[in-house]
């Protein structure tokens, strides 16, 4: 699994060396940067700019990239010990997930599951997110009617997110103990109607003007904070 970009590489080399396999660059580096690659005791290899634009398939790579080892999703047994947990629902894109699991991994959120999806880009996801995809319990569950039974039988209240749902202004906030998760669903398909009658309460964002279009990763952010804060 490749990784780019100056800032996430420089994060990854400080918080996660242990995932690191081989580093490679396609510009010169300081020495005393280049000094802390080399004591990882890992591959360093100079790169052309033709690999490199390969490798990022055109993105903004800097010069700096890692190929890591292969990024392992936490078990699901696990995340059901955890409190407060996010579900995201049927959401596959890098950005929008990468911002959640910053806003959620920031907040104090416990645990994130992606559920219905196969996979996920998780390299893009990894450097959207600035690393905090490896910082964050992450799971991933095939289908998300079944995870919120799963849920429901281990306690946890299920709250999620629609537009019929009540104003957040007019609920408390959730305490640390308490088990919950929130669902968000995809900014096209939200939550379907059998995920949605599971919901022990369906809350959404009060807006000062007539408009009900929020991206999901704002929406996530504003609905964490406001339940924990």
């Amino acid at each position: 699994m490749i990784i780019y970009g100056k800032q996430i590489v420089l994060y990854v080399l400080e918080k996660h060396p242990h995932l690191i396999e081989e580093v490679l660059f396609s510009k010169e580096i300081d020495k005393k940067l280049f000094s802390k690659f080399l004591k990882l005791g890992k591959k360093v290899i100079r790169i052309d700019n033709k690999k490199a634009q390969g490798l990022a398939q055109g993105g903004n790579h800097q010069g700096f990239f890692l190929r890591l080892k292969e990024f392992e999703y936490t078990q699901i047994s696990e995340i059901k010990e955890k409190n407060f947990i996010l579900v995201l629902d049927g959401l596959t894109d890098v950005g929008n997930i990468g911002a959640i699991a910053r806003s959620a991994y920031s907040l104090g959120v416990d645990a994130i599951i992606a559920s219905n999806v196969k996979s996920l880009n998780n390299s893009g996801v990894i450097r959207t997110s600035a690393g905090a995809m490896l910082d964050i319990p992450f799971g991933l569950y095939t289908n998300t009617l079944d995870l919120a039974n799963e849920l429901k039988q281990c306690g946890f209240a299920l709250i999620g997110a629609t537009m019929d749902g009540i104003d957040l202004k007019k609920y408390g906030k959730i305490d640390k103990t308490d088990k919950v998760a929130l669902f968000l669903g995809s900014e096209g398909e939200g939550l379907s109607k059998k995920v949605a009658k599971k919901l022990d309460l369906k809350v959404s964002i009060g807006m000062q003007h007539e408009f009900d279009s929020l991206n999901v990763s704002v929406a996530a952010g504003i609905l964490i904070y406001n339940l924990t804060k």
